[in-house]
């Protein structure tokens, strides 16, 4: 790891933390505490107090490192607060109340660099706020959700609709961790008691722990995960990844300055039945007729979900509240979109 300047202060680093190792030699199912590293972690309050090689992103130096952010309601109109960095040998926390918005900005060519991989658990609020806040377009992710949601097909287990994987219940799975993450039910709790949890200053030792946590799993996960992708598998993480990324950045033009998803590779071009065009259509649901989308107790809303084979999300309390998002092969989204327009024209 690259280090400072000798005139530039040195992260925070009073923290250890373990994270687990990666054997590409094991076999069957392994918890993580088997086979652990101590690392430090490092509270950021300056861009240089971070990797060279993370903030110059290069061919040459190719990275992928565990990624996540804490905030205060964490979307357009909330506040970001930490963003955590989980590389290796080492965990960044990301400051952006005492480090200010100079902070994040540093982190920009990272976080839009097509040669650092952000291994992140759902990251679609996250993307927002990273977008909304900071003018941040969030690029070359692995979602570790749709990463689960594609493994569970790869093996014959269609997901229903809205059945997605928590993070807890990933961290669980003994393909996978196989650990009980009760730290994460504790700090849930307090952000209830006080939704201001992550502003205070300076971070105490539990909101420190809380953080490392929620990233230091990844690469273990993300190195689990890519042994089990198949081809077809890998290319739709990589386009739903991006079409997370962007889907509640919603804007006048029509992501137009967002990079172009990848396209479908010719070995899988040549099977007869290789994978569709993936789009992300926004429907504008008019004044008073979002009830008329959702029906009575969600009905409405649920049955196209179940007749298309389309990612179909709302924007709910955080918004945009007059917005649906459908994701997914381009005849499924069309035949949602005319679903959801018959609804609304629907007297």
């Amino acid at each position: 790891m690259a280090s400072s300047s000798s005139s530039s202060p040195s992260p925070t680093h009073s923290y250890l933390t373990h994270l687990p190792l990666h054997s590409s030699s094991q076999q069957g199912e392994k918890r993580v505490d088997d086979d652990e590293s101590r690392v430090p972690v490092h509270v950021v309050t300056a861009a240089s107090q971070l990797p060279v090689e993370f903030l110059e992103p290069s061919p040459q130096k190719e990275l992928v490192i565990g990624f996540d952010c804490e905030g205060v309601d964490l979307c357009r109109n909330g506040t970001l607060c930490v963003m955590q960095l989980a590389f290796a040998d080492a965990i960044y926390l990301v400051d952006a109340i005492d480090g200010g918005k100079e902070l994040i900005q540093a982190c920009k060519p990272a976080l839009e660099s097509n040669y650092i991989t952000k291994v992140i658990h759902d990251c679609k609020r996250d993307s927002e706020a990273l977008y909304f806040q900071f003018g941040i377009k969030l690029n070359n992710v692995v979602d570790t959700q749709i990463a689960y949601s594609l493994i569970e097909e790869q093996e014959g287990r269609k997901r229903l609709p809205d059945d997605y994987i928590s993070f807890v219940g990933l961290l669980a799975d003994p393909r996978y961790c196989g650990i009980s993450y009760v730290e994460k039910e504790e700090v849930r709790v307090l952000l209830r008691q006080d939704p201001k949890f992550w502003t205070y200053r300076p971070l105490s030792e539990q909101m420190v722990r809380a953080a490392a946590d929620d990233v230091r799993f990844l690469l273990y996960i993300y190195h689990q995960m890519m042994e089990k992708l198949n081809e077809r598998s890998l290319w739709y993480l990589t386009v739903r990844g991006a079409l997370y990324c962007r889907c509640f950045c919603v804007n006048s033009n029509n992501y137009a300055d967002w990079p172009s998803l990848t396209p479908i590779p010719d070995s899988l071009k040549a099977d007869e039945n290789g994978p569709e065009e993936e789009v992300l259509s926004v429907l504008h649901i008019p004044p008073g007729k979002m009830g008329r989308v959702i029906g009575k107790k969600g009905v409405t809303i649920k049955g196209i979900k179940e007749a298309c084979e389309a990612e179909i999300l709302m924007g709910g309390d955080k918004g945009p509240p007059d917005k649906v998002f459908i994701m997914g092969p381009v005849k499924q989204v069309r035949k949602a979109e005319a679903m959801l327009r018959g609804r609304i024209l629907d007297v």
